[in-house]
């Protein structure tokens, strides 16, 4: 079973427009209400794909209970700690060449107390789950440590652990050694602390990083696939281009697949990229449910490094 946590869930508004323009009235051809957040879309692509999971999230007033019921008809058993605060609403604006501009709630505060009880639950559920996925940003009144806390929590609970955030969190997250990391490529530079312009740059931190105890490195490159690095491997996969309608929640279907894949080696790269090539297809944030690898291709990492480590590639 694979346990998703997800401090800071979301309701998603998602409108589709023909035409963005600032200042402006903008009239939605399209609308879709979907769960969110991204621990909570993985367990929505997990589901979508037969592997057991369950959503770990704090919920409160009306969206909180809208939160549950979305959810309930995707399949997703819900784990629910009740908080005073109401659970935030966000709202994504849709272009027709895809481009996503996004408004995001701060979230509710959460209290000493209620924060100590979702890391109570996070330990229990971590004792009968073979992976424990900590995704997404942290509500105000969540030290910056919370992830960190989970991976030393889960691992002595014999449970894997996979981090999928940014900032803060997620640098220390790293510090505490968990079996995975998957940032995309602007949460990895913002890691480093400096451009990593080319592939070789990004291949030499995420070596930087398994070297200080993080097991393995899922960087989610956009258009340009994904790369892993693991402690003796590095593999770079690239779908084929498809229309682009959201690219909300891609980032989480591609974890999602890597998860659902087994979460090692090659073929588990060409599933992550499938699963997010399929999740930018469809509208708002949908999450896949027939994928296919077979428009994935591995790419050597060396053909596109020379002698040096610099690469001739460079991001889309």
């Amino acid at each position: 079973m694979i346990v998703t946590v997800t401090p800071n869930p979301s309701v998603d508004r998602t409108a589709t427009l023909e035409d963005f323009r600032r200042g402006g009235v903008l009239r939605a051809s399209s609308t879709r209400l979907d769960p969110g957040g991204k621990g909570v879309n993985v367990a929505r692509a997990l589901a979508a794909a037969g592997t057991p999971t369950v959503a770990l999230l704090p919920a409160g007033g009306p969206e909180g209970d809208r939160l549950a019921e979305l959810l309930a008809p995707e399949g997703v058993p819900v784990v629910a700690v009740p908080i005073a605060g109401c659970t935030r609403s966000n709202i994504a604006l849709v272009e027709p060449d895809g481009t996503t501009t996004k408004i995001n709630e701060p979230g509710p505060e959460l209290s000493l107390f209620e924060l100590a009880a979702l890391e109570a639950r996070a330990a229990q559920l971590a004792e009968r789950a073979d992976w424990l996925v900590c995704c997404g940003s942290l509500p105000l009144g969540v030290p910056s440590d919370f992830y960190a806390r989970l991976v030393r929590l889960a691992r002595g609970a014999g449970a894997k652990v996979a981090v999928d955030s940014s900032g803060a969190t997620l640098a220390e997250a790293c510090a505490a050694g968990p079996d995975l990391v998957k940032p995309n490529l602007d949460e990895l530079v913002e890691l480093a602390g400096h451009p990593l312009p080319r592939l070789g740059d990004v291949l030499d931190h995420c070596r930087v990083l398994v070297g200080g105890g993080v097991g393995a490195v899922l960087v989610s490159l956009g258009a340009d696939g994904a790369l892993l690095v693991d402690q003796a491997n590095a593999w770079h996969a690239r779908a084929e281009p498809v229309e682009v309608r959201s690219t909300v929640g891609a980032g989480d279907a591609a974890l999602a697949g890597f998860l659902h894949a087994g979460a090692r080696g090659e073929r588990a790269l060409l599933t992550a990229v499938a699963f997010g090539t399929a999740a930018v297809a469809l509208e708002g944030s949908r999450m896949p449910k027939d994928v296919h690898t077979d428009a994935v291709r591995r790419i050597d990492v060396d053909e596109s490094l020379n002698l040096s480590g610099a690469a001739a590639w460079t991001p889309n």
